[in-house]
């Protein structure tokens, strides 16, 4: 008999998914079943003209270039015959993060998913040249907006008896990264969450994991220096960079009751680049 990934039933909540890895993991998980909500600070109905301190500076050339499809990725996921919508969020508001999940939970009956992917990527320079604000909005998406949307979904998981959480990590949290002090630590820190809610949500059916994404070919790949991605690609086992299907595709698998018994793992889907460090 074949094994097949069901998702039928269950309702995933993907963060930052309207572009890049976000948007392969939403619509890779309603191909698997799921209905899917996706929440973005960026959707394309929204006019407002915000600064790149607020967004950062990938999130105002993805706008200015019309890489935004929060609401077109909603639109391909209703056409597969599954149930979506696309909700503007800023996962450092926690109020705003709530309302999204009882929006959720009254529209869609539950949430059964939690994809935090949220995150930012732009803050780059050495250690001495580190801009002490983009420090702390790094720390506020991608640590403190993790435990935003996991803290609210977990009383609706808790009372079901069933929850996946999987947090977006990087090599660059487990091996560091040079010019990325910020980003780093944002992601060695959404590890130990994971840890921490994989032993606490044991007991209630819920399970939190972690993707360890190397070097991925999204728009933000693409807006990088080409000599520095072909180095970084060298240094993997294929001697190129993944594909966002690529993350998805282990996300689905997590989400699954094919991993019911798989809990605060970190999976590396890195194409090997951690195999060289010395």
């Amino acid at each position: 008999m074949p094994i097949e990934i069901d998702l039928s039933g269950r309702v995933a909540l993907v963060t930052g998914g309207s572009r890049g890895l976000g948007r392969a993991d939403a619509l890779t998980l309603a191909r698997a079943g799921a209905d899917v909500v996706i929440a973005d600070i960026q959707v394309e109905s929204d006019e407002s003209t915000e600064t790149a301190e607020s967004y950062g500076v990938l999130a105002q050339v993805a706008k200015a270039q019309g890489i935004v499809y929060t609401e077109a990725t909603a639109q391909e996921i209703q056409a597969l015959g599954r149930r979506s919508a696309a909700i503007k969020c800023d996962v450092t508001d926690r109020e705003q993060v709530r309302d999204t999940v009882s929006r959720v939970v009254e529209e869609f009956g539950s949430v059964d998913i939690l994809v935090n992917n949220a995150g930012t990527l732009d803050h780059v320079g050495q250690f001495h040249d580190q801009n002490p604000e983009l420090w702390e909005r790094d720390l506020r998406v991608n640590l403190t907006g993790g435990f935003n949307c996991a803290q609210a979904v977990w009383p609706h998981m808790k009372e079901k008896g069933w929850g996946r959480i999987v947090n977006m990590a990087s090599v660059a949290g487990t091996l560091g990264g040079f010019g990325q002090a910020s980003y780093s630590t944002t992601k060695a820190g959404i590890i130990g969450l994971t840890k921490t809610l994989a032993m606490e949500g044991g007991r209630h059916g819920i399970t939190c994991n972690a993707i360890v994404p190397g070097i991925i070919g999204t728009e933000a790949f693409h807006f990088a220096n080409p000599a520095m991605n072909e180095r970084i690609a060298n240094r993997t086992v294929f001697k190129r960079p993944g594909e966002p299907e690529d993350i998805a595709n282990a996300i689905c698998f997590l989400c699954s009751d094919l991993a019911g018994y798989i809990t605060g793992i970190e999976l590396y889907v890195s194409g090997g680049v951690e195999l060289f460090v010395f």
